[in-house]
């Protein structure tokens, strides 16, 4: 099996606008357009943090039809009023269908999927969440010869760590190991009285900045 790679993080939110002001708030920077998902209703922002990873802000389009199906990283569950918040993580394969499989963790089913030029294969739970009690990943095969990380604008940002908050770390550090990831993820317990979260720490021209969904 080929090792995974942490290939981008995703940022929800209610509106692009929503989403955009959050990263500018947190990080300094305004996201770029990204396109428009149409087999699952959403639209995103993006901003580099690297050659090949970067930072995704995804929302419900409202100029999209509903999909006949709940929408990817829980955001059926997001309200008018909701806030941005990082809620979701993605790792990259070249091969989804050995990553799936050698899996300890249920990711859901390999779907393929588009935005506008550009193809991929991903996981998805069938009911839209995010699987890992909120804390896993999905799993991504691309279908390109770029990686569309590197058409972004480089404003000097770059992932430092993600960490996992999860009651259970040993069970995430089992299931890392089973899919062969490698990257700068920490796993945590979280506080008492927090649910599993995420964190990451991004490296930005003014120190080190924060993102999570708590």
């Amino acid at each position: 099996m080929s090792e995974c790679q942490i290939d981008h993080i995703a940022v929800t939110s209610p509106s692009l606008e929503k989403g955009a002001q959050f990263i500018k708030q947190r990080l300094g920077v305004m996201p770029e357009a990204g396109g428009a998902h149409p087999r699952m209703g959403t639209h995103n922002l993006l901003v580099s943090l690297g050659e090949s990873l970067y930072l995704e802000v995804i929302a419900p389009d409202p100029a999209a039809p509903s999909p006949d199906r709940p929408r990817w990283f829980a955001l059926d569950n997001l309200h008018p009023d909701s806030p941005p918040a990082l809620s979701a993580w993605v790792a990259r394969t070249t091969d989804i269908n050995a990553a799936a499989y050698a899996s300890l963790e249920p990711l859901g089913n390999i779907e393929s999927m588009s935005r506008g030029t550009l193809n991929w294969l991903i996981t998805i739970p069938a009911n839209g969440s995010i699987p890992l009690d909120g804390v896993g990943p999905a799993l991504i095969e691309w279908h390109t010869d770029i990686h569309p990380a590197s058409k972004l604008q480089d404003l000097g940002l770059s992932l430092n760590r993600l960490e996992i908050f999860h009651p259970d770390p040993a069970r995430v550090s089992r299931f890392i190991s089973s899919i062969g990831l490698d990257g700068p993820i920490s796993l945590l317990p979280p506080a008492y009285g927090e649910a599993p979260h995420l964190v990451a720490h991004i490296n930005t021209p003014h120190g080190i900045c924060k993102l999570s969904n708590i």
